[in-house]
């Protein structure tokens, strides 16, 4: 599995995962879960909805050309 989330993309993701699982929490609902996936995809640095379209922000693939 290749990287293709850079870091300022990572950390954004992470960021707005947490934020909606807190928004879950708080009022009580299971949209909350839905945080799940930026926290997932900014975790692994690896986002499947970037392949189809050959999307990367991350700078690894750019030094390893």
């Amino acid at each position: 599995m290749k990287h293709n989330v850079g870091g300022l993309d990572r950390a954004a993701r992470i960021i707005v995962g947490l934020v909606i699982i807190a928004a879950g929490f708080y009022f009580q609902s299971w949209w909350g879960v839905l945080g799940l996936i930026p926290l997932l995809t900014g975790s692994l640095a690896w986002c499947p909805a970037y392949l189809p379209f050959g999307i990367s922000s991350c700078a690894c693939d750019k030094k390893e050309k």
